[in-house]
């Protein structure tokens, strides 16, 4: 197994290095032939696994990742950053030369795409493992299902769900707090509505969010401004089309036709 890094915060593979007693259990039968996060090994490939953090931002990613596919018999993307291009893809529909002029004082010396996008946009991906970062129990069952020849057990219900099961009250009805539950996949664990917070959508929307409809209740029984409504969807998974195209309706900044394109 190999684990490769491209533009994040590391915090995907320190949950695979957090999993300690639980990667003990199968361990004896993987071998990490690749992970600069924590160790200086390196065994070239080609491997039957690789985990790949992080989104593509620079031309020299674009073909780093292809190497990556090259060498692996499955690709596993990791992380928001991997699945949706991260809250970095909060530029996708900025002026990325005016940003570079204002935060580099030398700004010629600066080279990267206009967009940070997914894994799966340049790439075949074989499975996508959500979440800002991911969830410890989620990343052993797909190793786990791996060395097993079996589907991953990954859930593709609602936020909503891991509420009712965890016997939560709905922050929304209860408090009127802006919640992305409806619209975010389950995996966190009910983190932030046990604590009386709105789900922030780390794990991206699930399958089929019908996020204009969330929306349309923020702005209609919550009374959210439309920047409040576009700001909850332009998060860690600002690149998602369908939390995109919601969060930049919410301020008409962009047609539907521009949406596509950034979000390709």
């Amino acid at each position: 197994m190999a684990v490769h890094k491209f533009a994040s915060c590391d915090g995907c593979q320190l949950t695979l290095l957090d999993c300690e007693d639980q990667l003990l259990d199968v361990v004896g039968e993987i071998e990490i032939a690749y992970f600069l996060e924590a160790t200086r090994q390196e065994i070239r490939g080609p491997y039957d696994v690789s985990l790949v953090e992080g989104s593509i931002t620079t031309a020299h990613d674009i073909e780093r990742v292809r190497r990556v596919r090259a060498q692996s018999k499955m690709l596993i993307a990791i992380g928001s950053c991997a699945t949706a291009g991260g809250v970095q893809a909060l530029r996708n529909t900025a002026d990325i030369d005016a940003l570079a002029r204002a935060v580099y004082p030398n700004p010629e010396y600066f080279q990267t795409l206009t967009t940070s996008t997914a894994i799966q946009d340049h790439v075949k991906v074989d499975f996508e493992l959500r979440g800002c970062p991911i969830s410890r129990e989620q990343l052993i069952e797909v190793v786990s299902a791996y060395l097993t020849r079996r589907k991953p057990n990954i859930p593709n219900y609602s936020q909503c769900m891991e509420c009712k099961q965890a016997g939560t009250v709905c922050v929304m009805v209860a408090h009127g707090t802006p919640c992305l539950g409806p619209v975010t996949q389950a995996g966190c664990g009910n983190v932030c509505p046990s604590c009386e917070r709105g789900c922030y959508g780390c794990f991206g929307p699930k399958e089929k969010a019908n996020a204009k409809s969330l929306a349309r209740w923020f702005e209609g029984s919550l009374g959210l401004s439309g920047r409040q409504t576009h700001d909850l969807y332009r998060t860690f998974n600002a690149g998602a089309p369908a939390f995109c195209e919601v969060g930049l309706a919410a301020i008409g900044e962009k047609t539907d036709e521009t949406v596509a394109e950034v979000t390709r």
